[in-house]
């Protein structure tokens, strides 16, 4: 099965618990108002890969990394719920954790108008579910953006968080690639960006990036 992606990042510390492997995909139906990443709303943007590979990558960022698991940004990963469900047996099959993102509501999910996304459900361990409201601007909590945005606990692998939640910061990670191009990821709102990346360039790209 193959998935549109905006981006594949092996190794963070920023987008879920632990050391994960972070997966943007590309595309979505949602489109909230105010998105801090609308350059990954064009289904047509990004780059067309399969499962397996995207696997053998994950595979190799368990090696190389010792990751504990594997998030699902977007985008909106439920768009392409049924590849990523194929992704998350195979990421649980050696062991990592699936946390996933939705701009869809829980409830919504549970209605399986998303082909798949009963299934990518049932393999997820911490999903973060709602739209962005910009008008619920809210970074106290760690990984969300507005103060609408829910955990899921779905199984008992990060329950341990629940209670934790408020003491764990929102970070941000900043590359220097090899061809001079910076990178940053996490959570921070776009004025705090532009004004830590000044200087830097002007393309955006991924959640919260700048190049």
């Amino acid at each position: 099965m193959r998935l549109r992606i905006h981006r594949f990042l092996p190794v963070t510390t920023v987008e879920g618990p632990g050391k994960r492997a972070c997966l943007w995909v590309q595309g979505c139906s949602i489109q909230c108002r105010g998105c801090g990443v609308p350059w990954t709303w064009n289904s047509k943007g990004g780059s067309d890969t399969t499962v397996i590979e995207m696997f053998s990558q994950i595979k190799e960022s368990l090696q190389k990394n010792d990751i504990e698991g594997v998030t699902f940004l977007g985008g909106e990963p439920f768009d392409q719920a049924e590849a990523l469900a194929e992704l998350a047996a195979l990421v649980k099959s050696i062991g990592l954790s699936v946390m996933c993102f939705s701009g869809y509501t829980y409830e919504t999910l549970l209605q399986g108008h998303k082909p798949g996304s009963d299934t990518l459900l049932s393999l997820t361990d911490l999903l973060i579910d709602g739209p962005f409201v910009q008008e619920q601007l809210d970074l106290s909590r760690p990984w969300v953006g507005s103060s609408n945005q829910n955990y899921r606990f779905l199984t008992d692998r990060y329950s341990f968080l629940e209670d934790q939640l408020h003491s764990i910061p929102n970070k941000l990670e900043i590359r220097i690639e090899r061809n001079g191009v910076v990178a940053v990821n996490g959570m921070a709102t776009q004025n705090d960006l532009r004004q830590l990346t000044t200087g830097f360039g002007h393309r955006q790209k991924g959640r919260n990036e700048w190049l």
